[in-house]
């Protein structure tokens, strides 16, 4: 189903004063009626109970023409059906007047999702607190408009296995907006539960390609060649195929997915400790990598210098012995304690 704009001219303040005008006629009409035709001084006049009739009928039906007005906010639409047809939608704000026996519909009205305009009980009615018999009873009336405006969709955590298999949490946030009414109305039961429940399958369909971290021979784009694509280290890229995921599965319901963003990634507890222990001996391997790599380059440099200046002559022996002492010192963890030989090394 399409959506169909309602052109109308915002007549709703013309409207309010014809039927108070009315009305006040009305009344007038019964009054006036009242004092010709039921008069017990003269004859009926055939004309006064008419007209008394004429008031007395609009007064008890005219009520029905402030059934038509309705005030539309700025980035609010309404969509009308009449007789459970759709006639169409209202979206400029103003104040209107349609028919009094259109109805505006929207079942997500009541729906409330961890997503800006949700945020107290009244975000989508209004309490009304009536007196009756000592008792306060509430009445919610229902606003059945639907918003236009940018909202954000903060979906719970979930567990989900990464492409390695590992257990992780990951949680999302996305904006988002309606574009077409109708769709959103007409083409599924609940858009927001709608969106809610595409999110979630997005999110592991995405989520199942990745590994957490980078991992060795896994190909997350599916060309057929490792890459070093990873939840962590390609949070963007990440965001983005989930975005256009959700896009596409959103489109039947007249959505439109501005951004996704990741807002939570962690390892699942059960297996936290242990992904911590991997990657701490994961960076104390690199360490000890750099400083080695390091420290050869330092005692080759010596060796070379001491040679180029002719400042000691040394043999294998010695050498080995100068090598084994200079790494003992550049890779301990601790601060070299010198010993001071005063013989000779052999």
């Amino acid at each position: 189903m399409n959506e169909k704009i309602l052109n109308r001219n915002k007549n709703g303040m013309a409207m309010l004063l014809l039927s108070i005008l009315l009305y006040v006629a009305a009344i007038a009409a019964m009054i006036v009626g009242g004092n010709l035709g039921i008069s017990d001084s003269g004859p009926k006049s055939p004309f006064g109970i008419a007209l008394f009739v004429i008031g007395l009928i609009y007064v008890l039906t005219g009520w029905l023409l402030f059934c038509g007005l309705t005030v539309l906010r700025p980035q609010e639409a309404a969509v009308l059906t009449l007789f459970g047809k759709y006639i169409g939608t209202l979206k400029e704000d103003g104040f209107y007047w349609v028919n009094p026996f259109c109805t505006a519909v929207n079942p997500a009205a009541e729906t409330k999702l961890k997503q800006s305009g949700d945020v107290d009980g009244t975000a989508n009615g209004n309490l009304l607190s009536l007196a009756a018999s000592s008792q306060n009873v509430q009445v919610k009336v229902v606003n059945k408009k639907i918003s236009l405006k940018i909202m954000t969709l903060n979906n719970s955590r979930q567990k989900i296995n990464d492409c390695l298999g590992n257990p992780i949490e990951i949680g999302i946030a996305v904006m988002w907006r309606v574009t077409d009414t109708a769709k959103a109305v007409f083409n599924v039961d609940n858009y927001k539960e709608y969106l809610s429940l595409q999110c979630d399958s997005a999110l592991r369909n995405i989520v199942r390609l990745y590994p957490y971290d980078v991992a060795e021979n896994v190909d997350t784009t599916g060309d057929g060649q490792a890459d070093e694509g990873s939840l962590r280290g390609s949070s963007e890229i990440v965001a983005e195929r989930i975005r256009k995921e959700i896009q596409s599965k959103v489109d039947q319901a007249g959505l439109e997915i501005l951004e996704a963003r990741i807002t939570y990634l962690a390892y699942a507890p059960e297996i936290a400790a242990v992904m911590l222990q991997r990657q701490q001996a994961s960076a104390i391997i690199d360490a000890r990598k750099m400083i080695v790599d390091g420290a050869v380059g330092m005692v080759e440099m010596a060796l070379d210098r001491l040679s180029e200046k002719e400042v000691v002559t040394l043999d294998e022996e010695r050498k080995a012995a100068m090598v084994s002492n200079l790494l003992v010192v550049l890779c301990g963890n601790r601060d070299a304690q010198p010993i001071v030989n005063s013989g000779s090394l052999y």
